[in-house]
């Protein structure tokens, strides 16, 4: 127990030095450049205090929660042998963490509500809400195929490098096709869908699973998911805008 509030405090220390520039610069900018106090103080104060606790809580539970249980899973695939349960889990996981990842649910709403303002679709909630739904089910499988190719990259020892140059080849080239109202969506729905849910289970993935593998190094062969689960939604957005 003591250990576990002396975790909590550390945590809550490194939270303070995490937010402590952004404050420092927020807090310049408001006095120095721009003369003005800093309003509803009490407000602010308390709004930063909150943001304190939730960033130290969120850390917290991952390393007891979500990095612990991530590798354990993909050690125990690993023993088990079974490639095709491994690859189906590496799926379900991409597809799931990103269906639930708040930041892609924020943009896919706006990008609705943009797309009926521009006339791409109709100004219905019907339509936005179908919309936003297709754009974010869209992500979800790419960044599911995405971490299966990951997957496979580390059981086949594949070099990252030429993967990834290959993708990037292939995003290169669909925008030059697809619409241009897609680009910016497809490009921002890549660096969404690497946030808060999404990159600790993929990563714990990826380290424990090099971890159980001879002939693999967690160092080298561990990481690398997450640059193909932001890769992979830039190709299957701007395919998805050519579609509808």
């Amino acid at each position: 127990m003591r250990r576990s509030f002396l975790a909590l405090g550390r945590s809550v220390l490194n939270s303070l030095q995490d937010l402590a520039p952004i404050v420092l610069v927020i807090t310049f900018f408001q006095l120095v450049v721009l003369q003005q106090p800093l309003p509803e103080l009490v407000t602010l104060l308390g709004g930063t205090l909150l943001v304190v606790l939730g960033l130290t809580f969120f850390i917290y539970g991952l390393e007891m929660g979500l990095f612990p249980i991530g590798e354990s899973i993909a050690q125990a695939f690993a023993q088990k042998g079974s490639v095709f349960w491994l690859l189906a889990f590496a799926f379900l996981l991409g597809f799931s963490t990103t269906v639930a990842e708040p930041a892609l649910i924020a943009v896919a709403g706006e990008a609705s509500k943009v797309a009926a303002d521009g006339g791409v679709i109709n100004a219905t909630e019907e339509a936005m809400h179908n919309y936003a739904t297709g754009l974010r089910l869209t992500v979800a499988f790419a960044v599911g195929l995405a971490i299966v190719i990951g997957v496979l990259r580390i059981l086949k020892g594949w070099p990252i490098h030429y993967l990834i140059i290959g993708g990037y080849i292939g995003i290169v080239i669909m925008t030059a096709f697809a619409p241009r109202w897609i680009i910016g969506i497809a490009y921002d729905s890549g660096g969404v869908t690497t946030s808060t849910i999404t990159v600790p289970l993929v990563t714990a993935l990826g380290v424990g699973l090099a971890s159980s593998i001879r002939g693999r190094n967690p160092m080298i062969d561990g990481f690398g998911l997450i640059a193909f689960a932001s890769l992979t939604p830039m190709i299957f957005v701007m395919a998805y805008g050519m579609i509808i």
